[in-house]
């Protein structure tokens, strides 16, 4: 989900610089943010004097304190791309999967775009790399020939612009997991979960305490990741779907093993698929009158085994 600040501004035509950064990137809860702000080229000198700096190296009360004149001021645009946390590991999970430096370099190209496509005149953009900063500079600079990019490891710390995109990134991130909205119901989920990092004590025991060996992690949590896996090896319950997102009622079955392991373990080999469907006789149907949380989930009932 992108949010940018609001219309094009007046200055748009001008040559800009842009600078982008990530926050969140590491945690097993909450969404991973990209943020990314930007000015008139003329403004550069003015942007080192603003005492924006590594978003990790400031205070809280720093950070906000930087961010409202971020906002406050004309002469400078942003954007940030909230990338929820079920999103991430649906896409790392599904059967093409895609990486998180695939997912990152996706949003950082998607807030470029959407810059452009206000009107604003980007001639140089730099980056907070992830991976290798050579390709990624090079991808960037084919799909977007004519601006000149400089792809950098601590980028956040060496340019003035992409420390401003880190604060945005960050305030918006801590924002979003202290406002985060706790869908589940039946189970009262507490939020003494720390900072959010797997070396979190505090991470960890609220992760055994919201862990169910059937329906997962709450939704703030990014399932995918391998500090997940633990909770489910030594108690997970193994789920059978249907593999077709076609039919509503297809005839096959996949196993997977749900949230916590990898979906596509044992789904393509032949053999261990084989074994769990001789253990299968009948299923519980699939008709629309079942509870959507079965539908949409494609979940079915062993009724019977061998």
């Amino acid at each position: 989900m992108v949010t940018a600040s609001s219309g094009a501004p007046s200055w748009a035509q001008e040559s800009c610089l842009m600078g982008i950064d990530e926050a969140g990137r590491g945690p097993v809860l909450g969404p991973m943010v990209y943020g990314c702000a930007f000015c008139p080229l003329d403004q550069k000198e003015r942007i080192s004097s603003l005492q924006f700096a590594d978003s990790k190296v400031l205070t809280e009360a720093k950070r906000d304190e930087l961010y409202a004149s971020i906002l406050a001021d004309s002469s400078m645009g942003w954007a940030v791309d909230v990338i929820d946390p079920r999103d991430l590991s649906a896409q790392m999970l599904c059967r093409e999967r895609r990486s998180l430096n695939m997912i990152s370099f996706e949003s950082a190209m998607g807030l470029i775009r959407s810059t452009l496509n206000l009107g604003v005149s980007l001639a140089e953009v730099f980056v907070d790399t992830v991976g290798d900063p050579a390709k990624y500079e090079a991808s960037l600079t084919e799909r977007f020939p004519g601006i000149k990019f400089t792809v950098s490891k601590k980028a956040d710390s060496l340019f003035p612009i992409v420390s401003a995109a880190s604060i945005i990134a960050k305030v918006t991130r801590d924002k979003a997991l202290r406002e985060w909205v706790m869908e589940e119901t039946g189970k009262d989920v507490g939020r003494s979960f720390g900072s959010g990092y797997p070396g979190d004590p505090d991470t960890k025991s609220w992760l055994e305490q919201n862990s169910n060996p059937v329906f997962g992690f709450p939704s703030v949590v990014r399932f995918s990741w391998a500090t997940c896996k633990p909770y489910f090896t030594k108690g997970g319950v193994d789920i059978f779907w249907l593999a077709s997102p076609i039919s509503t009622c297809p005839p096959d079955f996949v196993s997977c093993k749900y949230v916590g392991s990898d979906p596509l373990d044992g789904s393509d080999d032949d053999e261990e698929t084989e074994r769990r469907k001789s253990k299968i006789v009948e299923t519980e149907s699939c008709a629309p009158l079942r509870h959507s949380f079965f539908r949409s989930r494609q979940l079915q009932q062993v009724t019977t085994h061998l």
